[in-house]
């Protein structure tokens, strides 16, 4: 786990303190992360009790799927993060988007997954584990709490 980080939406309507980060991040390239950022997710866990965030009045969320929401700041329309649903939203981790830290160095990419959607025109550097989209299904079904 890393010391805590400040990070923002772009406007600064949305201000967060994040603590007990992993030292790591991950990618996501499935087609909702792709659509909600353009590109890929990159975020990193944040533990529901571990952030504090100001600004929430200014903060929308959208339910994206039957498991998943995703919040972004509605002045400058920056995404923020996204969570669970099931089984308890209410105190959900946050899937922090990294672009969103003051200071986003010092977490290396340790997974990607979905690898079989990301476009052909780019990759990701490094010897990190990849997974395609049934692989890391089964990895859910394998392992509930990952």
């Amino acid at each position: 786990m890393t010391a805590e980080r400040q990070g923002g939406c772009l406007c600064g309507a949305v201000r967060y303190v994040a603590a007990d980060l992993p030292d790591h991040m991950h990618a996501c390239h499935c087609s909702m992360c792709r659509r909600i950022t353009g590109a890929m997710s990159l975020s990193v866990v944040v533990p529901y009790a571990a952030m504090q965030i100001e600004g929430a009045e200014h903060i929308s969320t959208y339910v994206s799927s039957p498991w998943a929401a995703r919040s972004f700041c509605a002045c400058c329309g920056a995404g923020l993060w996204y969570r669970l649903t099931q089984p308890d939203a209410a105190t959900a981790d946050y899937y922090l988007s990294v672009g969103t830290l003051d200071d986003p160095n010092g977490l290396p990419l340790t997974r990607e997954i979905y690898v079989d959607g990301r476009p052909d025109g780019y990759a990701l550097a490094g010897t990190h584990s990849r997974l395609t989209g049934a692989e890391f299904e089964a990895s859910l079904q394998a392992n509930p709490e990952e």
